[in-house]
C-alpha cells in the first residue's frame, strides 16, 4: 500500500511539473498577441499545444515513440464528422491515398473541381484532419473536391511529398470527366506547406500543354522560401505562438534532411553564394515589402560571409520546386489567377507579400487578403467547437467567394 501511494504521489508530482513547465513556456517564452482577441480561448489552446509537444518529447526520451509519431497519434484521434449532403470516397491513385468529395444533389452540367493539398510542415497532417475543411468547400461551392494525402518527413524526405501530390494531380486532371469535373474550372488549393506544393505544381503544370489549363490557385499562408530568414515577420514573430522560428526551422531541417548544426549559419545567410545575392535581393529583399509591415523594431541584416559547406548542405532550398519565389519569371507570368491569404501573426507572413509582389510584377491577377487577427494554422480550428476562431471562418468564406466568382 505504501509503495502504491508513493507511485501515485510520484505520478501526480510528475504531471504537476509538466503543467508548471507548460505554463512557464506559455507566459514567459511565447508572445501572445492581444490583437488576436479571444484571449482565454487562445491561451488554453496554446497551453494544450505545448502540453502535446511536451508529452511528445517525454515519449521520445523514454523510447516509447518519436515526437512526431505521438503528435500524429493525438491529431488522428480527433473525431471526423460526416456531411449528409456529400458523397465521400477514399481512393488510391496508384500508391497515393486520396479522398473525393462530391455533392449528392444532381447537376445538369459538369462541376468545378478543387484539388486540395493539406499543410503540416511536411511532417504532420492527414486527410482526416482536413476533412471538415474539404466538406465545407465542396458543399458551399457545389464543387468536386479531391484531397491528397502524401508521404511525410522524416520517414520520406524531399521531394517524396511533392512527387505524390504531382502524381495524384496529374491522374485527376487526365480523368476529370470521370469525376464530373469541368476541365476549364479546376482550382488548386493548399495551406502552409500545402500552399508551397500548390505553387510548385502550378508552376510545373504551365509547361504541360497536354493537361487541362488550371483556372486558379489558392495559397493560404504558404511557405515560399528559406533563403532570407531575416525578413520583418521572421524577426518580429520568431517567438509567436504555434509556428515560432524554432518549430519552423525544425520542419525545414527535417524535410530537407539538413543537420541542425547549420541553424545559425542559415539564419545568418551564410548559405547564399555571392553570385546569387543580387537575384536573391531582387526576389526576397525587404524593399519588396510594404512599409507598414516593417515597423515594430525591424533591424535590417545583410547576409554573413559565404560558407560553401553550408551551401552544399542546404542547396535544395534554392530549387524553384522548394522555393517557388525563385521560379523563372516567364513561368510566373503564365500562372493562373491567384488568391493569396496572409495572417499578421505568422513568421511566414512576408512570404505571401513577396509572392504577391512578383505575381503583380508579371501581370498575374492576384486577390490578396490579409487577416489582421490571424495566426499560422488557424484554419485547423475551423471545426473545433469552443476553439474555433472567427478568422478561420473568414478565410474559408474568402476561399468560397473566390471560387464561386471564377
Amino acid at each position: 500500500m505504501t509503495l502504491l501511494l508513493f507511485l501515485i504521489l510520484a505520478v501526480c508530482l510528475f504531471n504537476l511539473g509538466i503543467v508548471l513547465w507548460v505554463i512557464y513556456e506559455h507566459f514567459f517564452n511565447t508572445d501572445i498577441p492581444a490583437a488576436i482577441g479571444h484571449t482565454v480561448k487562445l491561451r488554453i489552446l496554446h497551453c494544450l499545444f505545448l502540453l502535446m509537444l511536451t508529452w511528445a518529447k517525454i515519449c521520445e526520451k523514454l523510447g516509447i515513440c518519436s515526437k512526431l509519431t505521438f503528435i500524429r497519434f493525438v491529431l488522428l484521434s480527433l473525431p471526423v464528422k460526416e456531411d449528409p449532403k456529400l458523397v465521400v470516397k477514399n481512393l488510391c491513385f496508384g500508391t497515393v491515398p486520396v479522398r473525393l468529395y462530391q455533392p449528392k444533389a444532381r447537376s445538369a452540367s459538369l462541376r468545378k473541381g478543387i484539388i486540395f493539398i493539406h499543410g503540416g510542415g511536411m511532417l504532420i497532417g492527414s486527410l482526416d484532419i482536413y476533412h471538415s475543411t474539404c466538406c465545407f468547400l465542396a458543399r458551399e461551392t457545389n464543387s468536386v473536391v479531391l484531397s491528397i494525402s502524401y508521404r511525410l518527413a522524416p520517414e520520406h524526405r524531399n521531394p517524396s511529398g511533392l512527387n505524390d501530390c504531382m502524381a495524384a494531380s496529374v491522374h485527376f486532371l487526365r480523368n476529370l470527366e470521370t469525376y464530373g469535373v469541368d476541365p476549364f474550372y479546376v482550382t488548386f488549393c493548399g495551406d502552409s506547406a500545402g500552399g508551397t506544393m500548390v505553387a510548385s505544381i502550378c508552376q510545373t503544370l504551365v509547361t504541360k500543354p497536354d493537361l487541362p489549363k488550371i483556372r486558379a490557385q489558392i495559397l493560404i499562408y504558404p511557405f515560399m522560401q528559406a533563403i532570407n530568414l531575416q525578413l520583418p515577420s521572421h524577426q518580429r514573430y520568431k517567438n509567436t505562438l504555434f509556428l515560432n522560428q524554432k518549430i519552423f526551422l525544425f520542419c525545414v531541417f527535417q524535410y530537407f534532411d539538413i543537420d541542425i548544426l547549420w541553424k545559425t549559419a542559415l539564419l545568418n545567410g551564410a548559405h547564399l553564394p555571392l553570385e546569387m545575392r543580387d537575384k536573391c535581393e531582387e526576389r526576397v529583399g525587404v524593399h519588396n515589402i510594404p512599409e507598414r509591415f516593417k515597423q515594430e523594431g525591424y533591424q535590417p541584416k545583410s547576409p554573413g560571409p559565404f560558407d560553401e559547406n553550408v551551401y552544399l548542405e542546404t542547396s535544395q532550398i534554392f530549387w524553384a520546386m522548394n522555393s517557388p519565389l525563385f521560379a523563372d519569371k516567364d513561368i510566373i507570368a503564365r500562372l493562373p489567377e491567384t488568391l493569396l491569404v496572409s495572417c499578421e501573426f505568422d513568421v511566414l507572413r512576408d512570404d505571401s507579400l513577396l509572392y504577391k509582389k512578383i505575381l503583380d510584377d508579371q501581370g498575374v491577377p492576384v486577390s490578396w487578403h490579409h487577416i489582421e487577427d490571424g495566426f499560422h494554422g488557424v484554419l485547423f480550428t475551423f471545426d473545433k467547437g469552443f476553439f474555433i476562431f472567427p478568422c478561420a471562418l473568414t478565410i474559408l468564406n474568402i476561399m468560397v467567394d473566390f471560387i464561386k466568382d471564377l
